[in-house]
């Protein structure tokens, strides 16, 4: 078991050394430690960024290895999580180039039945509440494989998607969704305002975290939303991420982390006004947000106002409401390493399920690996036959579960519980059993 991180200050915060990081990664830490970070805040450019917390040098979370790149070198970045004074958004410091990033992509939205039944519901209740028909455009930006925009086109409503991974946006093509291989920003708005593709509705879901220049795609937003339209951003909130300890939420492609605060700013900054919000329980805490133009007379809801208070009183404008966070984490990598060490020394065999993002940034940070785990399964089919970041653990289909009768299985989808939990009625029939590490380590 790797040592425990030992902590040190810095402009009297803590900050974790690099014996926090897996053998893997620790040896290059050293020599990447100049790669160029941020030195002002992405939403409003202040340069007051305290640290929250650090995980170190850890490789990309979607970066998954074949099995010929086992033995060449890993790329990792550091991993350090901060607060803005001046405009209260959270968010990493290192900005890893999004063609690194996001030109070729694993994820898949349609491998979950939650978020299809969450894309369809939304839908639904959008062509209804705007009266959308034929005349209408129906926008998503980050598309993925159409498993939004499907529901619209059902309903014979026009769609465009705006996705950057090729290798998605060919997939949704193959659907039958119109797909535009392209980052958004206020360039490519720019350009389909200029063909007449004004947006009657406009969906951003979990691809806000994902933009270096916040700016610039907030007023892409601005200038391809119709004067009556509508936008629906959905974000992790960055409330539920501290108090619940979510701390795999972050990893390099999500830079940011919003508290409604931050996007009402961020929003009015570009002449939207928030004028709903929603708190899903998504993705461990989700905030769904609707903004209109800041011109159109309309009062925030009561929604906006009440939760907006909320956090004021939790003091979302306040470094100490962040600082207990580096040690919470700390006492969830104990607890979960402590248990896993147990079992195995026991002699259970333990495997992992779901080859995703937060499970990357929880196995190398907790420097956790093939002296634990035995496989990992996923259900998405792209995934499957790789390994996974760092920990090279390799990747199968969930049904190895029923094969290989692990005692033990470390859920790291966990914000997908339910459904997983409901998928493998049969392993868990004979026997399985799942741990779940976030918030607090349980076993059902």
């Amino acid at each position: 078991m790797p040592p425990l991180d030992h902590y040190a200050t810095k402009d009297g915060l803590p900050i974790v050394t690099n014996n926090a990081l897996p053998a893997l990664n620790r040896d290059r830490a050293a020599e990447q430690s100049s790669a160029p970070q941020s030195a002002a805040c992405r939403s409003c450019g202040a340069g007051n960024l305290s640290l929250i917390l650090s995980l170190g040098h850890t490789p990309l979370a979607n970066a998954l290895l074949t099995a010929s790149q086992l033995d060449q070198p890993e790329e990792t970045f550091p991993l350090d999580l901060t607060f803005c004074d001046a405009c209260t958004l959270v968010q990493i410091t290192e900005t890893v180039p999004p063609d690194k990033l996001f030109r070729h992509y694993f994820y898949l939205s349609s491998f979950s039945d939650t978020m299809l039944r969450h894309a369809r519901q939304i839908a639904h209740r959008l062509i209804s509440q705007r009266g959308l028909g034929p005349d209408s455009l129906v926008v998503e930006v980050a598309s993925n494989d159409g498993y939004l925009l499907q529901y619209y086109k059902d309903e014979g409503i026009p769609v465009l998607g705006i996705e950057p991974a090729e290798n998605i946006a060919r997939i949704a093509g193959e659907k039958g969704i119109p797909t535009r291989c392209d980052f958004f920003g206020a360039e490519l708005a720019e350009k389909l305002a200029i063909e007449g593709r004004y947006a009657h509705v406009i969906h951003a879901n979990n691809v806000l975290a994902h933009v270096a220049d916040l700016n610039g795609v907030v007023a892409g937003f601005a200038r391809l939303l119709r004067p009556s339209g509508i936008l629906v951003v959905e974000v992790p909130y960055v409330k539920e991420m501290i108090d619940r300890c979510e701390f795999d939420t972050i990893y390099h492609e999500h830079l940011s982390y919003f508290s409604l605060t931050a996007l009402d700013q961020l929003f009015r900054r570009h002449g939207l006004l928030i004028h709903e919000v929603e708190q899903l329980a998504l993705h461990g805490g989700t905030l769904r947000v609707f903004a209109i133009k800041a011109d159109i007379v309309l009062h925030p809801a009561g929604t906006v106002r009440q939760l907006l208070t909320t956090e004021a009183s939790w003091g979302v404008r306040e470094i100490s409401s962040y600082q207990g966070f580096a040690a919470n984490v700390e006492r969830l990598r104990e607890s979960l390493a402590s248990l896993l060490h147990r079992l195995k020394a026991e002699g259970r065999r333990i495997a992992v399920y779901g080859a995703s993002a937060k499970g990357s940034t929880l196995l190398n940070y907790f420097g956790l690996g093939h002296e634990v785990f035995d496989f990992v399964v996923d259900r998405s089919t792209v995934k499957q036959g790789l390994y996974t970041p760092g920990t090279h653990l390799p990747i199968y289909a969930p049904e190895k579960l029923l094969e290989e009768m692990p005692e033990y299985v470390l859920l790291l989808t966990w914000n997908f519980a339910d459904e997983v939990l409901e998928q493998q009625a049969e392993y868990r029939a004979a026997g399985g059993r799942f741990i779940i590490p976030i918030p607090e380590v349980r076993i059902v």
